[in-house]
């Protein structure tokens, strides 16, 4: 995505900047812009772009700029590049002939499915057939016929088998791959292997993040030496919660709020790594193509979330709600001049959320277009996906289930079991026995009638194998001889056909027609 973003930002800047001839110290230079002149053109650029956005500062494209002239985007106006510094003035510069677009790099070959599902169902080894869990089967007509083309036998006995024990390591594993699987689907990518190291997610992480949250839905950890310190929680409570300026306990000195906007901006500015660790930068950043669609970005940005370390997540989630709390404060004073409030938490913290580890030319732009969409949008972000959590624990749920066996249940037909077995009295044993496969049976029984495919003399001999089978079920379709014929209508016999000149008239002897001839 970073290269897909680098090539479409160059490409533009290389066919839309305007170029027209200057002067420089009495000579004429062709086809050139000034620096100021590319800084316009492309702030305006990247304010418009659904990449970057509207928080895009001037200084930040100065910044790109900088690293344009290090990549030979664009040289100056003798050629040079690479060594010399951009700044924002009336210096010339022009594009080189090639194009210098970044190629894509090379990905190691990868199977189209990141993670297997694990078969809790499969047996240790050394376990016999007994324990082997089975499916269930529904048993159609074809299937009744069949097995019971002599007589009718008991109701199909059933057996509880129980399913191998889970253990904390396959329930941790169920949750990541099930929750790996969800984001690959999201992102629409053949493999996570683009974007993250599987190997590298920490189970443990996302349990921890859906279960241990209070109830403002904000994590809490067990090891309370990863917290933030207490005067930085304190500082942080106390923009979050600016008071009103009627209120009297408001500090009286001026410019306090800037000093502890400060002392909060130093703490995070100085952490060894970024809260969406260096590890899930490409993750993060992939989501930002998904922004047009800002339902499914955010569903990809909460499995994102979810994979961060519990101290992580619960630093970003105290980070963004003071974030978005100051920037709703009316009442808040200026926390910077020549800065607005919006703008000043964006390129604050923008570093110390998103930042890969080895430089990228886009990092800062990109970071903070991504902080501006998760500050507009952290209650959701920063809540656990209800649906994967459901569909998780339903996962679990069914593989800790008993299971039944039927007989025939190694039938190549799955079907969810029944959870348990009801022990029945004796006389309910006795009606079922008798009574149990009487509907599948008649079922069976018209099927055979209907059967337009069949010929009379074959449906006769199929319903006299039934009749002789299942005396009780042929008798109550086919009380009476008479409901029984009525399947199969004698046709009448057909009547000797006569001659037509016999219908005219009684039998003549021949007699001779006079002859025309006179």
């Amino acid at each position: 995505y970073i290269h897909n973003v680098w090539n479409e930002t160059v490409e533009l800047f290389r066919a839309k900047m305007p170029l027209r001839k200057h002067r420089c110290r009495f000579k004429s230079y062709e086809h050139c812009f000034t620096a100021a002149e590319a800084v316009d053109w492309l702030h305006e650029l990247l304010r418009c772009s659904q990449n970057f956005g509207p928080e895009v500062t001037r200084k930040q494209t100065v910044q790109l700029l900088k690293k344009f002239l290090k990549n030979h985007v664009i040289e100056d106006i003798k050629g040079k590049w690479g060594q010399e510094d951009f700044e924002d003035n009336r210096h010339l510069y022009r594009f080189p002939p090639s194009s210098p677009l970044k190629p894509y790099p090379k990905k190691p070959p990868y199977q189209k499915d990141v993670i297997k599902f694990p078969e809790w169902n499969d047996p240790p080894p050394g376990t016999s057939q007994e324990n082997i869990p089975v499916r269930p089967v529904v048993m159609n007509s074809e299937m009744w016929y069949k097995r019971h083309s002599i007589a009718i036998g008991e109701v199909p006995a059933c057996r509880l088998v129980h399913r191998r024990q889970l253990t904390e390591a396959n329930v941790e594993e169920i949750w990541k791959s099930m929750t790996l699987s969800y984001l690959q689907k999201i992102l629409g990518l053949d493999s996570l292997e683009e974007v993250l190291d599987v190997k590298l997610v920490n189970s443990k992480f996302i349990i921890h993040n859906v279960y241990s949250v209070s109830k403002q839905g904000v994590v809490i950890l067990d090891d309370k030496s990863k917290e933030l310190p207490h005067w930085v929680l304190s500082a942080m409570k106390c923009l979050a919660n600016w008071p009103n300026c009627s209120d009297l306990k408001q500090p009286m000195y001026l410019g306090f709020e800037k000093d502890v906007f400060k002392t909060i901006a130093d703490y995070y500015g100085h952490l060894k790594e970024p809260l969406l660790t260096f590890h899930l930068f490409d993750a993060f950043v992939s989501v930002l193509g998904l922004l047009q669609k800002e339902k499914v970005a955010v569903e990809a940005f909460q499995i994102c979330c979810l994979l961060l370390p519990p101290e992580n997540r619960r630093k970003l989630q105290l980070l963004m709600r003071m974030m978005a709390r100051i920037c709703l404060n009316k009442e808040m004073p200026p926390l910077c001049d020549g800065f607005g409030t919006r703008t000043l938490m964006v390129q604050t913290f923008s570093r110390c959320i998103l930042c890969s580890k080895d430089e990228v030319d886009l990092d800062e732009l990109l970071a903070a277009r991504l902080v501006t969409f998760l500050m507009d949008n952290y209650q959701e972000i920063l809540k656990v996906p209800l649906a994967l959590q459901t569909s998780i624990e339903e996962r679990v749920a069914h593989l800790r289930r008993v299971q039944i066996k039927y007989p025939g249940a190694d039938m190549d037909i799955t079907l969810s079991a029944p959870s348990f077995c009801r022990q029945i009295s004796p006389e309910e044993f006795e009606y079922q026995r008798s009574y149990g496969s009487q509907e599948p049976l008649a079922a069976l029984l018209e099927e055979v009638i209907t059967d337009a495919k069949l010929s009379n003399k074959e449906k006769k001999k199929k319903l006299k194998q039934f009749q002789k089978s299942y005396p009780e079920v042929y008798q109550e379709r086919f009380p009476t001889p008479e409901s029984e014929a009525l399947l199969f209508p004698e046709k009448p016999k057909p009547k000797p056909q006569l001659l037509m000149w016999a219908l005219k008239k009684p039998f003549q002897p021949f007699q001779r027609t006079r002859s025309f001839r006179m």
